[in-house]
């Protein structure tokens, strides 16, 4: 048997007590917050069928190549989930009735056979929320203001990319790119930022990319660098998707400029986001201080996807967000001042040879709403107190046998060093 340092598989995490108590009050500042936006909660199936998952309304190429795949006895094809965004889809296409718009929220583990870095793994977990039912980029907006929100709350300075997938195809167009080639340069001018344009050029040149092709994207996209939304508007009569792209971005950049989050959302003409699936707004968040390189929570507009999966060409308007737990837990663990809501215990409570007595003590203290931690350990009263002051907790309650046949108990208040004899009745 290999040593014990060995058995964790590569890509996946224990969260010893210390890091989970921060990862569940992350969890639950996510979740608030969802519910203050009235998001409703969903749980989908981890475990999905394989050609579900690998629908062409799905995460693309690059995600499909990371998917884990078995199959069961049966010997049918299945997968685990890789993101939480197509099994939402799926739920809405398999029920019609659902009143729309439709707003949910999910918090869940998703796996991917990827590399492993910094605040990514193999088993991780995601948190979205997703709109179904909205036409207009004020969805995009209220995520978007969810999302600055959430971390103004975490403590977490943090920049918002976005742009319009609509625009950025419409300008490969217009500059005579190839429809079938257009995925393959949006998706490799996504990584301008991280590999330059000699890493574009190159990746253009891996994918078959004509050198001609290449040279006008060069020529072109050096043009779009630090531009503004209003540059682009010289190209809108002669492109129609570059005229769709811009209106949405106008109304989305209105709303955004009307919450007064334009400090903290930039206009990013060459965000293109790494999924095939997007059809308008994308986005991305990151650390302002770019401690972190990668973006710590994503989305975007995704009209294709539930038609897909119904079998038609309708698109039914749908828009998310999503917020990756263990990077965010990353970004805080980084700081010098890390972000705790911890919830120390409002009581310790020692028993002094009166287990059974110390145990109803406990009991009761709980029904009252209190958090209560009953010592079980037996050690001396002085290293409980050591251990009591450096966890935080200020109020110890002791239960002596003297006490119990006097039907009270001692509670001290270590900050003050002040005891109080307080009548309980046994």
């Amino acid at each position: 048997m290999k040593k014990l340092k060995d058995q964790n598989v590569k890509g996946v995490v224990d969260y010893l007590p210390e890091e989970e108590t921060i990862r569940r009050n992350i969890r639950r500042t996510l979740e608030d917050t969802f519910i203050q936006y009235n998001c409703l909660p969903l749980e989908t199936p981890i475990l999905n069928k394989q050609d579900l998952l690998s629908s062409k309304y799905a995460g693309g190429a690059e995600i499909l190549e990371e998917m884990y795949t078995l199959s069961d006895r049966g010997e049918r094809e299945l997968a685990l989930r890789y993101d939480l965004t197509i099994p939402f889809a799926k739920v809405v296409a398999m029920n019609p009735d659902l009143q729309m718009p439709f707003k949910r929220y999910e918090i869940g583990k998703v796996f991917r056979d990827g590399p492993v870095k910094p605040g990514r793994f193999r088993e991780f977990t995601q948190c979205d929320v997703d709109v179904t039912g909205v036409d207009s980029p004020l969805a995009e907006a209220e995520l978007m203001e969810m999302a600055c929100d959430i971390f103004t709350k975490l403590n977490l300075e943090v920049t918002i990319q976005y742009n319009n997938r609509k625009l950025l195809a419409g300008m490969l167009e217009f500059i005579s790119i190839p429809e079938s080639l257009l995925n393959d340069v949006i998706l490799t001018l996504d990584k301008l930022e991280k590999i330059g344009m000699d890493g574009v050029k190159k990746e253009l040149q891996q994918k078959g990319v004509s050198s001609q092709s290449i040279a006008l994207v060069e020529k072109e996209t050096q043009q779009w660098v630090n531009k503004e939304i209003c540059y682009f508007k010289s190209y809108s009569s002669a492109n129609e998707k570059v005229k769709q792209g811009l209106q949405e971005l106008e109304e989305l950049t209105s709303y955004i400029e009307g919450l007064g989050l334009q400090k903290r959302c930039k206009f990013n003409p060459f965000l293109a986001r790494g999924l095939d699936i997007y059809t308008g707004t994308i986005y991305e968040i990151f650390l302002t201080d770019q401690s972190i390189s990668s973006s710590i929570g994503s989305g975007g507009r995704y009209d294709s996807a539930i038609g897909g999966l119904l079998g038609t060409d309708e698109p039914v308007s749908t828009v998310g967000i999503s917020f990756g737990l263990d990077v965010i837990l990353t970004a805080i663990k980084s700081k010098e001042e890390p972000f705790s809501l911890e919830e120390n215990p409002d009581y310790l409570i020692i028993p002094i040879g009166t287990k059974l007595e110390a145990l109803i003590v406990a009991s009761s203290y709980r029904k009252k709403g209190y958090r209560v931690e009953l010592d079980m350990s037996g050690k001396r009263t002085g290293k409980l107190l050591d251990r009591a002051n450096k966890r935080g907790i200020k109020q110890v309650i002791f239960v002596g046998e003297q006490e119990v046949e006097r039907n009270e108990i001692v509670l001290r208040l270590l900050e003050e060093g002040n005891e109080e004899r307080i009548p309980f009745q046994f």
